[in-house]
């Protein structure tokens, strides 16, 4: 049988997982650090509807990048859980809820971004930042609520602690298992996709019908709508789909795990959609690029001359 480890002591495939997990903790924690500095910033002076949501959405991100280093240690022992087990709960439930949490906080700013276009003068009126606290506070009590079945996964089995977290499964633990992913896929995949599928493609179509908005924003908005868009299908599509392949075939998709690395990548792509929805992020990125030039000009202009004697 071939060997299939690396130099490093543990499977290739799970050797992947760790890279995947390394690039998505060291690009998204600057970022998402960055975007929450402003984003509070933005929200203590003169909060608007899509900074609260992105302000959650950030929230959320370092949350899921804070508990990351366990899946790193995972990945590193060969998928085997080594640490005390009262970890694996804790880790596997926040994990999934800031990942699920992120598709219903997409979906609230796709709707703010369609009825600011569809009914410009009427959402006005009502546009209100504490309806978009009371909407992330209902998409957090949806996504724990939904993924408290990582709790109760513990108590239905009474055996002996298992060595992996949450990889291996008893018939009787998939009874339970199976149905409640295709209900994960289906409340909170398939209805948010459908709904930001819906907004995003009625705001190309308005966009591409409004006379007194300028071309560059006009593509700008429809690059937002549509990678954002994109960012949705190709970072939750993946593992949601397992969730559905799974049930059909009554078992546990052992490539569930690279499905899920698709997901972890969010976190990185998300602060790219912040720069281009909110201009307050996009000052501060660009007053940074200016610091940093500045300083590299002055270290050159401060480099002293070297002198040949002859």
């Amino acid at each position: 049988m071939p060997d299939t480890r690396s130099p490093c002591g543990c499977e290739m495939l799970h050797c992947f997982l760790f890279a995947g997990y390394i690039v998505t903790f060291v690009l998204g924690v600057p970022l998402n650090v960055l975007a929450l500095c402003t984003f509070c910033r933005k929200v203590s002076r003169k909060a608007t509807p899509i900074d609260v949501l992105l302000l959650n959405l950030t929230v959320s991100d370092l949350i899921f990048l804070a508990f990351l280093p366990f899946k790193m240690k995972e990945a590193v022992d060969d998928m085997t859980w080594l640490l005390p087990f009262w970890l694996c709960p804790f880790t596997g439930f926040i994990f999934y809820v800031t990942i699920y949490n992120s598709t219903l906080l997409l979906t609230g700013v796709a709707v703010e971004r369609y009825l600011g276009v569809a009914f410009p003068l009427r959402y006005s009126l009502c546009r209100r930042p504490r309806y978009a606290v009371w909407a992330s506070a209902i998409f957090w009590l949806v996504s724990l609520t939904n993924l408290s079945i990582v709790y109760i996964m513990p108590s239905i089995n009474n055996s002996s602690v298992p060595a992996s977290c949450y990889l291996d499964f008893t018939p009787k633990e998939l009874e339970v298992v199976l149905p409640v992913r295709l209900e994960l896929f289906l409340v909170l995949f398939c209805v948010p996709f459908a709904i930001c599928a819906f907004c995003y493609i009625n705001f190309i179509l308005i966009l591409s019908r409004l006379p007194n908005i300028s071309r560059r924003k006009r593509l700008r908005a429809m690059g937002l709508a549509l990678g954002t868009l994109l960012v949705f299908a190709m970072c939750f599509g993946p593992y949601n789909v397992s969730h559905v392949v799974g049930f059909a075939r009554r078992e546990s998709e052992r490539w569930r795990l690279v499905a899920l690395l698709c997901s972890t990548f969010n976190a990185c792509f998300d602060p790219i959609i912040f720069y281009f929805s909110s201009a307050a992020v996009r000052g501060v990125l660009k007053r940074c690029f200016q610091t940093v030039m500045a300083k590299l000009h002055i270290l050159k202009c401060q480099k002293p001359a070297v002198h040949v004697v002859t």
